[in-house]
């Protein structure tokens, strides 16, 4: 049996130059009956481990550093024992959030999780963050592409630490080369594909 996806919607605040603004976050569970990797952790802990339902995690994994990606790690760590994961690039932005705690591992590009048989590849992905992570599972044709990559275009760039040519380099170095018919999980609202999105990568 492979590895089936579970989404989790979160609401809560995400917080730009001293403004906060309300959102809808999409948190990715992928595994089994018995071990789930996490994918993002925002605004609150207790839905996310609700979805756990008491399943060992084998990690928490950070697809980057804005705050309504990462309000919840820290407790969702000390919930249910298990390490995050972050790219060091985006560590600035973790320690605004959370400056008296660390990840526990840092991401690189091509560092490989495995869960329920089914292994994710860590694409570095930056330009709405300089650490901006997107994870391919090929086994299952999908891409989770945090803010990378959204349905209509590229995640946004008006923020710290972001640049829109580097995105668009990041997306057409790194996702467009993937299957038309790989499925984009993003990090808010809708899925999409990667066919659908070529026509908006400009």
């Amino acid at each position: 049996m492979s590895a089936r996806i579970e989404k989790v919607v979160i609401s809560g605040v995400f917080s730009l130059d001293g403004q906060d603004f309300d959102v809808d976050n999409n948190v990715w569970l992928v595994g089994d009956d018995d071990e789930v990797l996490v994918i993002d952790a925002p605004h609150d802990a207790a839905p996310i481990v609700e979805a756990i339902a008491g399943r060992r995690v084998q990690a928490i994994v950070l697809t980057h550093g804005h705050n309504d990606h990462l309000t919840a790690a820290v407790a969702l760590r000390d919930a249910v024992d298990a390490p995050i994961s972050l790219h060091p690039a985006d560590r600035m932005l973790w320690d605004v959030v959370h400056p008296d705690s660390s990840p526990d591992a840092d991401i690189a590009d091509g560092t490989r999780f495995t869960v329920a048989g089914t292994t994710l590849q860590a694409l570095h992905t930056p330009g709405h963050s300089p650490g901006s992570t997107c994870l391919y599972a090929p086994d299952l044709a999908v891409v989770f592409s945090g803010d990378t990559l959204f349905h209509g275009g590229p995640g946004a760039t008006g923020r710290s630490y972001s640049d829109k040519p580097t995105i668009l380099t990041s997306i057409t170095g790194r996702l467009m080369s993937l299957p038309a018919d790989t499925v984009v999980h993003t990090g808010h609202g809708e899925d999409t594909t990667i066919g659908a999105e070529i026509g908006h990568i400009a």
